[in-house]
């Protein structure tokens, strides 16, 4: 493994590495072998990435002497749901997985939440592993044990935290990913900077062009930095369980600073039924709507506004929200998991690089953030 690239992830019995490198998965049942007694594994995928590089490597770990099961869903946000669980479940108990048995996540942010909450219930826990495959599963939700599956009005509304033993990811396959999903992993590196680190913004600034020809070497500096500040979250915040309705506890940084955007976006995906927009589009939406929120609250200017925007723009994610009645998407608002009591929250930036949980806005100023 290429030490250099690992970003620890601190939490204790519970800590885990994430391996970033090139061509890196080849030596997948060494990253096992080194984490994990267990020989029999479940490889969870979807029909595009088994024949991209589950398949491949369900082989080598057979070669390895590893029991292998590849499970294959259907691509793309649907398929996070109870039913989907229920047929995995019955499939493993019939090919004979156990509590044994290990679970190996291959593909993007789906798959990975799908196949983390059927390894955090199938007999109330099995090791799980991540090898993500997109851009955004690699910075973000491979990261941090968030699992679970959608209900039809609110995404991500029935999960657990199920941490990873280990993270495997490998630039490489980036090569395969279709653009659009691309550069919708490209909005969740964007939120990094504005949330946590100004420099970052910058250093994506100065490399968009770098960026979007997939140099090799700034993907990995930005899938380690990405990597890096959201395991310094986690750290602080395993569970979600620090309030910021004072904007920190003690000093301590808050894991809902990691949804900037994602009030709006959840709403998004959730009006156009998870198909029409990706998840890192909807983000990238949302962070635009959340920066117009800000400076008509008087919390950052025109500036700042401006600068995400060229940025996003830069990056190939200068998208809109869907069409739709305001006064639905405010209700959709509501019931997403980060409102309390129905009162919906908003993290919204002060400064690039500072954000803070906001609870006090007219509804006036939401509706007029959507248009842009």
């Amino acid at each position: 493994m290429n030490k250099e690239s690992n970003v620890r992830v601190n939490l204790a019995e519970r800590s885990y590495d994430i391996a970033i490198g090139s061509g890196n998965r080849q030596q997948l049942a060494e990253f096992l072998r080194e984490r994990t007694q267990r020989e029999h594994a479940v490889i969870i995928t979807d029909s595009n990435v088994d024949q991209l590089y589950a398949d491949a490597l369900g082989d080598v770990l057979t070669a390895d002497g590893w029991e292998v099961q590849v499970l294959i869903v259907e691509p793309g946000e649907p398929s996070k749901s109870i039913e989907t669980c229920e047929d995995l479940w019955e499939t493993m108990l019939n090919e004979g997985a156990d509590r044994h048995s290990i679970v190996v996540a291959v593909g993007g942010g789906v798959v990975g939440d799908l196949a983390g909450f059927v390894a955090a219930t199938f007999t109330r826990g099995l090791e799980f592993f991540q090898v993500p495959t997109t851009l955004l599963s690699q910075v973000d939700s491979s990261v941090g044990g968030k699992t679970g599956v959608n209900l039809p009005g609110a995404k991500n509304m029935v999960g657990c935290f199920w941490q990873p033993l280990g993270v495997l990811i490998d630039v490489e396959v980036l090569t395969t990913l279709p653009d659009r999903e691309y550069r919708a992993g490209l909005a969740e590196v964007v939120k990094y900077g504005v949330i946590l680190d100004e420099p970052f913004f910058a250093y994506l600034e100065d490399n968009a062009e770098a960026i979007n020809a997939k140099d090799p070497a700034v993907l990995t500096e930005i899938i380690r930095r990405s990597c890096e500040l959201k395991a310094k979250v986690v750290e602080a915040d395993e569970l979600e369980a620090v309030d910021m309705a004072s904007k920190f506890e003690g000093g301590k940084l808050s894991r809902a600073i990691l949804n900037y955007g994602h009030t709006f976006a959840h709403a998004f995906e959730a009006i156009t039924g998870y198909e029409s927009m990706l998840h890192g589009e909807a983000v990238a939406v949302g962070m635009r709507c959340a920066a117009r929120l800000a400076e008509k609250q008087g919390r950052v200017d025109a500036e700042f506004v401006q600068r995400q925007d060229l940025l996003l723009a830069a990056l190939g994610l200068s998208v809109s929200p869907p069409e739709a009645d305001p006064e639905d998407i405010l209700h959709l608002m509501s019931r997403d998991k980060k409102s309390d009591s129905g009162a919906i929250r908003f993290i919204l930036p002060t400064k690039m690089g500072h954000v803070e949980l906001v609870s006090d806005f007219q509804s006036e100023d939401v509706i007029a953030s959507l248009s842009f």
